[in-house]
């Protein structure tokens, strides 16, 4: 009797010290149903990944041509890049940088090195000098000029230009590697020949030696004029199709899906000196375009 009110006492305490200080055991001993797989921590959810683009980056660098310095936009045969579709301050404009860094931040915070008269071959030096500036989007409008010849065999061979691009952009990553590219298409050339050919300005400004490869002879419309204009214009749709190419190998590129090349300018907006670049109205138009690309989730 006394053996066994002594295992009864025993029983009981163990049951209680396991109850108030190891809930992981039991009377019976290790092993039993309340074991280590119904205590386990439950896993925590993984943490979502941070996506690569950001829709609205922090500062901007402009790289390009005549048309990112907005050339004859506000007098004839001078750039104005107050009133450029990427970084310009004119609020009318509203260009991306306004748009994306407000008023204060376009002037401490977004650069334009684009140069009038520049070609694709340029282009890796005009990209270190935006990676110098440690950008979070690089915006890049170029190649119109490489078509822009004065006859079209001098025109850039689309393996040269494939060749430049590819280095410029690896130019970027070497001293920017997080920095967003956004690669605009080139405009319809033939496209802007068709709408400024009606202008007597146009025609008399064209005649200086504009674009000699689509522009010269305006109003003749021969087949031999025609062929050479359909030539200007495919090597237009090769190089766009090269931007899209080697964009699309770069996972913080967006190329704009050819929609500058497929944008209607109209009389209003081109330039009333040269009927070939963009006005301030053609400028806000490229603006509107790159935001709602760069914007997009």
């Amino acid at each position: 009797m006394r053996g066994r009110r002594r295992f009864r006492t025993t029983a009981a305490a163990v049951a209680l010290l396991c109850g108030a200080v190891l809930p992981g055991c039991s009377a019976d001993g290790p092993g039993d149903a309340a074991g280590p797989a119904a205590t386990a921590p439950k896993p925590k959810p993984s943490p979502k990944p941070t996506p690569l683009w950001d829709p609205s980056p922090g500062s901007v660098a402009a790289v390009g041509d005549s048309i990112t310095r907005a050339f004859d936009a506000c007098a004839v045969l001078a750039d104005c890049p107050e009133v450029s579709w990427a970084t310009g301050t004119d609020a009318g404009v509203n260009s991306l940088a306004l748009r994306l860094l407000g008023p204060k931040g376009v002037a401490g915070r977004s650069w334009n090195l684009a140069r009038t008269g520049a070609r694709m071959a340029e282009l890796p030096e005009q990209m270190a000098a935006a990676a110098a500036e440690r950008p979070e989007l690089v915006t890049v409008m170029m190649g119109a000029n490489d078509a822009c010849r004065a006859r079209p065999e001098l025109m850039t061979p689309v393996g040269e230009f494939r060749a430049s691009f590819t280095t410029a952009l690896a130019r970027l990553r070497a001293g920017a590697p997080k920095a967003q590219v956004y690669v605009s298409s080139l405009p319809d050339l033939k496209r802007l020949w068709a709408t400024g050919r009606v202008s007597p300005m146009g025609r008399q400004v064209w005649g200086l030696g504009v674009c000699g490869s689509m522009l010269a002879d305006p109003e003749d419309l021969g087949p031999a004029a025609e062929e050479r204009r359909n030539r200007v214009r495919d090597r237009v749709v090769a190089y766009n199709r090269v931007l899209q190419e080697v964009c699309a190998k770069d996972v913080r590129c967006r190329y704009d899906g050819g929609a500058v090349f497929g944008f209607r300018f109209e009389d209003g907006q081109l330039s009333p000196w040269d009927w070939f670049h963009p006005s301030r109205d053609g400028q806000a138009r490229l603006a509107e375009i790159a935001y709602r690309r760069i914007s997009a989730a």
